[in-house]
């Protein structure tokens, strides 16, 4: 009889235990799917505010244009340009231009080419390795040449033939 006691406890708390392990089995899946409702109703409210921020940008950016639309049209009256507006080519543009008046001050020049010296403002160019200048000087054909467009137009329109070493 003692047998048959200790085998019905062991059998109710086995039964006990495994009622147990599924609840706590059923409550995992209930969090779960809880979980994952929240998250997906998370990410809805973040879209959400999204595309409120969106609309509310897009809400003012229409409201400042019509805003200055209104502006435009009572304040300052300016137009939208037409076709009749736009040039067709720089003679056209050319023929816009007026010489100058007497009283006009003079153009405003934002650079200036240097007069050019004998002694480079720069210093010369010199490889580290080999020690030589590394751009081409310019032949001196007299002992204080100047250059100008025309010396200039000179030496670049013509080709010297390197000497042959071996004829």
């Amino acid at each position: 009889m003692n047998l048959t006691r200790d085998r019905l406890r062991q059998v109710g708390w086995l039964a006990v235990l495994l009622t147990c392990a599924a609840f706590t089995l059923a409550l995992t899946f209930k969090v779960n799917a809880v979980k994952s409702q929240v998250r997906l109703t998370e990410r809805k409210i973040v879209a959400l505010k999204q595309e409120t921020m969106f609309l509310e940008t897009e809400f003012e950016t229409r409201a400042n244009q019509q805003q200055l639309s209104s502006l435009n049209q009572v304040e300052f009256g300016y137009q939208a340009p037409t076709a009749g507006q736009y040039l067709e080519g720089e003679r056209q543009l050319a023929s816009l231009g007026k010489p100058r008046a007497a009283g006009a001050p003079s153009p405003i020049r934002v650079a200036s080419a240097a007069e050019a010296t004998e002694e480079s403002a720069f210093p010369a160019m010199v490889s580290p390795l080999t020690g030589k200048a590394m751009a081409a000087e310019l032949p001196r054909t007299a002992p204080k040449a100047r250059m100008t467009a025309a010396n200039l137009r000179d030496r670049l329109s013509t080709v010297e033939k390197p000497e042959a070493a071996h004829e």
